[in-house]
């Protein structure tokens, strides 16, 4: 019997980037699926080495993706993360799906991969968010998704049954992080989204999420700049000016990021964020603090900052942005002294109090959101695509509809 169940295991394959080594993989992971600290290793091993095969069956051989979806593999992924093996088995595992995302290149491959929500379910995983090494390789992960972004993988990610997103919603969190690594990542991520052509998914960044987003955006830039103003009038002997010109280039990469946003020149989120920018940041901070010239006593009264401040930061605005409503608005209160413009024109900017009063979290505005979405709304399960048949069924509706765009 021991000679029977010795000759009955499989043995590894000598050649490692073939179909026969990931059927191989398969079965150490069968067979291993509690994870323990005298097999964490060879886990993680055979992570590494399910990535490399993929990539070179995205390449090679087809059978290897359709194997890989045939016996759902990618539950081992998710086995793990539920069992909470621990960040250094989670930074590998974030590792292995952002290189093999990174390096795909056939559609149909993208597609497996894609299939079955998996992916959005390790995007919701709460992970160890205060260990960086986690937090760096899993914005890095979803950034590496926003790359492939399109008219037709964007269904993978945003339901518009039960308006879910969680790439986008969960990555916003982040936008305000004390590593500058992860905010120009999420910078670059809601880009990648804006980008997309889809009226359903623009409509939901537009109604769920952008009053939260953008509100923290401007409160957080406004932030920054009196920063920008404490360390100048404090400098006198100008000692920090390397911190002062650190402090200015990332304002200058905020502003550079809006731009981006505007250029896009897509408007359900142009008026959206052009107002957030005029009556939370531009009116109510730059103009009033070059109208009320440099701050005294009061400083903390009405949150000002000095004119010499004010004047360079509204130089830069008219250098950077080039969006012709916004700079219209800006050139003819400044120029015509025209304070109507600066009322406050709808509900959403109404409810705040100008910039004085910092807004909630994007996670607790997103969730009252979700909870009003709920109310109003019969939350309806996201479409899976479990088997290869539904999958065939998919990559011929994209085939039709990139013969009917043709």
């Amino acid at each position: 019997m021991q000679r029977t169940s010795w000759w009955s295991r499989p043995k590894p394959p000598k050649n490692l980037h073939s179909l026969e080594h990931l059927k191989y993989l398969h079965y150490l992971l069968n067979k291993n699926q509690t994870i323990t600290e005298n097999n964490k290793s060879l886990i993680v091993e055979a992570f590494r080495s399910m990535s490399e095969i993929l990539i070179w069956g995205d390449q090679n051989d087809s059978s290897v993706f359709e194997f890989f979806l045939e016996k759902n593999m990618f539950t081992f992924f998710l086995n793990i993360l539920q069992q909470n093996a621990g960040n250094y088995v989670c930074v590998q595992l974030l590792q292995t799906l952002n290189i093999v995302f990174e390096n795909l290149h056939n559609e149909t491959s993208l597609y497996y991969m894609l299939s079955n929500n998996h992916v959005n379910e390790v995007i919701c995983h709460k992970f160890d968010f205060s260990d960086e090494e986690v937090m760096a390789y899993y914005i890095s992960f979803l950034k590496t998704l926003s790359l492939r972004l399109n008219e037709h993988t964007i269904h993978f990610f945003y339901n518009e049954h039960t308006d879910d997103f969680a790439l986008y919603t969960e990555a916003i969190k982040f936008f305000n992080h004390s590593e500058s690594m992860v905010r120009i990542a999420v910078r670059t991520l809601t880009l990648n989204v804006y980008k997309v052509d889809d009226a359903a998914m623009l409509r939901f960044i537009r109604d769920k999420t952008g009053a939260p987003y953008f509100s923290n955006l401007t409160w957080f830039i406004a932030q920054h700049v009196r920063y920008i103003d404490t360390c100048v009038r404090s400098d006198v002997n100008h000692q920090q000016r390397g911190r002062l010109r650190d402090l200015v280039a990332e304002h200058l990469d905020y502003m550079h990021y809006i731009n981006d946003i505007l250029m896009l020149e897509n408007k359900m989120l142009n008026e959206m964020l052009i107002d957030h920018l005029l009556h939370r940041l531009f009116f109510p901070l730059y103009i009033r603090s070059l109208a009320e010239g440099i701050p005294g006593d009061n400083d903390n009264e009405n949150n000002l900052i000095s004119s010499v401040v004010a004047l360079f930061l509204l130089s830069q605005v008219f250098l950077i942005l080039h969006n012709g409503v916004l700079i219209s608005k800006l050139t003819d209160v400044i120029l015509n002294n025209n304070l109507e413009a600066m009322k406050m024109p709808n509900e959403q900017i109404a409810g705040c109090n100008g910039i004085m009063e910092q807004p909630e979290s994007i996670e607790a505005l997103l969730s009252s959101e979700r909870l009003k979405s709920n109310q109003k709304t019969r939350r309806q399960k996201r479409p899976n695509y479990r088997n290869i048949g539904d999958l065939c069924l998919l990559l011929y509706v994209a085939a039709s509809r990139l013969f009917i765009i043709k």
